[in-house]
């Protein structure tokens, strides 16, 4: 009787959970499993709507001898290769020196440079097309300081568009990983860092055989995160080109190129799907060198 009561309780609470749980799993499922899903399907077929055909693995075929996707293909691969370490390096230097309690107006500073994270994106966006236009505060100040002979095109020329991109991605995301290096900075003993100025280990010596190392976790969680963001890198191109990833598909990046063929040029959901599980290896990939990388340094 007793062992019946305990089944029936066990049951009641396992109906319990599983309803709890219930709103959860279908927000999953109807936001993420079926798109993911359907993007597997919609990647074996070309053309769009009633005019779809099965295609196989032609999608797959048609990467190599796509000039656009493999232009989008590098240019992703480029973001990724420079903007992560600028970005993981700067946020690290920068909450070293935000650490230091005895800073005036520390506070501000701190805030300033998180600021850009929660600011619009549109607003940002228009903020940087204006002090990059050729006859912007950037191009003069440079004229001024008699660094450059003539304005910069910066949203004309491939190399400087590319560079402009940059500086908008690590001017909007490097506060965000800042914050996570503060946090890990504040929880470090201080007596490690004492012990070893007492035995006269110089600042330096102290930052980077002591603090990196203690950091090694948030370093690979920061950068795990920054290389998702980068090889998925849409808005700021988006912004700043107005879609079209100019000068001549100099910024044009993966997501970008998705977009543009499932809603602004001829739709191709099959060939858009198929370019965006390209980016679902790649993040996989890169995520897995390093994991792999953190652990045998370790």
């Amino acid at each position: 009787m007793a062992a019946g009561k305990a089944g029936g309780l066990k049951r009641y609470h396992d109906l319990n959970g599983w309803l709890f749980i219930a709103p959860s799993i279908l927000l999953i499922s109807i936001f993420l499993v079926y798109p993911i899903l359907r993007s597997l399907y919609l990647s074996f077929f070309s053309g769009k709507g009633m005019m779809m055909k099965f295609a196989g693995f032609g999608n797959v075929a048609r990467l190599s001898n796509d000039p656009v996707f493999l232009q989008a293909l590098t240019n992703t691969i480029t973001f990724f290769v420079v903007q992560v370490p600028i970005m993981i390096v700067l946020a690290l230097l920068l909450a070293a020196v935000l650490n230091n309690d005895r800073l005036k107006f520390i506070g501000f500073f701190r805030t300033a440079i998180f600021l850009p994270c929660v600011a619009s994106l549109v607003a940002y966006s228009v903020l940087f097309k204006s002090m990059f236009s050729v006859d912007g505060v950037v191009n003069q100040a440079l004229m001024a300081l008699h660094l450059t002979d003539a304005p910069i095109g910066w949203l004309t020329e491939p190399f400087w568009a590319k560079v402009l991109v940059i500086l908008a991605i690590t001017w909007r995301w490097t506060g965000y990983n800042m914050i996570f290096y503060l946090a890990a900075l504040q929880n470090i003993d201080r007596s490690i860092y004492e012990a070893a100025r007492i035995d006269g280990v110089p600042a330096w010596a102290r930052f980077i055989y002591i603090t990196v190392p203690m950091l090694k976790p948030v370093i690979l969680f920061t950068t795990i995160i920054s290389t998702i963001g980068t090889i998925q890198l849409f808005d700021e191109v988006y912004n700043l080109t107005e879609g079209r990833g100019s000068p001549a598909n100099a910024t044009l990046t993966l997501s970008l190129y998705i977009y543009n063929l499932t809603f602004r040029f001829m739709p191709s959901f099959g060939y858009a799907a198929t370019i965006s599980y390209v980016i679902v290896i790649m993040v996989a990939l890169f995520s897995f060198l390093q994991f792999y990388a953190a652990r045998e340094r370790s």
